[in-house]
């Protein structure tokens, strides 16, 4: 700096003489600045020029990550699917292994090896003994008796049909802990029946429309999970046990009733549970579970597809599949599907329900009754059955 000013105060004293001194400091000054300030511009526009660069990559960062967890998500999808299609196979391997017996070594003519074949393939289907009341068949709907108008425009209402008792369970709304337990039909319809009310309240929420209540516990869904059922005692109202249902969850089980991920039925046999495979074209899927300890007994793959289906009822092995409109019309059978494959599901015709309302949230079947207890847009319902034996 002392340097610049000596040759300044020369240039000042040869050949500057007109100019002032504080003139052309000035200048020199205002040259200066003008170079830092140029320099200062361009180092913003690097600057900006790298911001740029950067944000540019953290995009493509950021769409790399999001494909790569869409894969992952593919990928875990197929592996799941995988695994159930494997679990299977493996118990129809290990049914059938049970189930043929050892011909190694064992002459047999043609025409009894092919009686055999006949045979087998009659008795394919029959895993679980029907039981001495289960030859019978839904041949109509006789008629409908309008309960009670109570709760919300969803829910689902019921009996034990195990005890013998009377009491009717009220289950209102697609989520919820409390559960109405009334003494009777009559105290049900009674205008002050509230005042006769035991409540429960269960440990935790139902999702739905799905359960049932049956030797004395109330089976349901986990309203905080894909496919979990839960046993409660009624009584302590504690888990007596727990389920995660293979292969449920993905999608509702009738497609006007999303908010059934999974249903339960009771029938002569036992617990069911339906729900709706996306794998296998929505198809329906009934699994027979043990009222005991809520283990699998077996899974059948049915024909009946969950599109315009709104509810569903098991009697004596045999799944019928009530459907309906999006715009609510009248609700009709169009799909059985027998484990014992003892009924010509093809022969039968479509069985309709007197029109009421809009469309049902629920349909319990009472093995002794042999009536439906039924929720129709908020309207508990009661529809006799005319059931022929076979």
């Amino acid at each position: 700096m002392l340097l610049s000013l000596v040759t300044v105060f020369l240039l000042l004293g040869t050949g500057q003489a007109q100019r002032t001194t504080p003139d052309f400091i000035m200048e020199y000054f205002q040259r200066q600045l003008q170079q830092l300030e140029g320099r200062l511009i361009k180092c913003e526009q690097d600057f900006q020029h790298f911001s740029r660069r950067m944000y540019d990559m953290s995009k493509e960062i950021h769409s790399e990550t999001s494909k790569m967890n869409v894969l992952k998500s593919e990928v875990k999808g197929h592996i799941d699917t995988f695994a159930l299609l494997l679990d299977r196979v493996e118990r129809d391997v290990e049914y059938l292994h049970n189930k043929i017996p050892d011909t190694v070594q064992v002459d047999i003519e043609d025409s009894l090896l092919e009686q055999q074949v006949k045979e087998a393939k009659l008795k394919k289907t029959t895993v679980i003994p029907k039981g001495k009341d289960c030859s019978s068949e839904v041949v109509g709907i006789k008629s409908v008796k309008i309960v009670k108008k109570a709760g919300d425009a969803n829910g689902s209402w019921m009996k034990d049909p195990t005890k013998g008792s009377a009491k009717i369970y009220f289950f209102s709304g697609t989520r919820n802990s409390t559960v109405l337990a009334y003494t009777s039909l009559k105290t049900f319809t009674e205008p002050n029946s509230t005042k006769k009310t035991e409540v429960i309240r269960l440990p935790f929420p139902w999702h739905g429309t799905t359960h049932v209540v049956y030797n004395g516990f109330v089976f349901y869904h986990n309203a905080d999970t894909n496919n979990e059922i839960l046993k409660v005692h009624l009584s302590n109202r504690t888990v007596a046990d727990r389920l995660l249902l293979p292969g449920a969850g993905r999608m509702p089980a009738y497609s006007l009733n999303p908010h059934t991920l999974l249903d339960l039925a009771v029938d002569e046999m036992g617990l069911w549970s339906i729900h709706a495979d996306p794998d296998f074209s929505g198809n329906l899927v009934i699994t027979k579970l043990d009222h005991s300890s809520l283990a699998v007994e077996h899974t059948w793959d049915t024909n009946c597809n969950s599109r315009d289906a709104e509810a569903a009822f098991i009697i004596c092995g045999t799944l019928y599949v009530v459907y309906n409109s999006h715009y609510g019309g009248r609700s009709s059978i169009q799909c059985l599907f027998d484990i014992h494959d003892t009924i010509y599901t093809e022969s039968i015709p479509v069985l309709f329900f007197p029109k009421r309302y809009t469309s049902h949230s629920t349909l319990r079947f009472h093995p002794k009754d042999k009536q439906l207890y039924a929720w129709d847009d908020g309207y508990q319902t009661i529809y006799k059955l005319e059931i022929k034996k076979i």
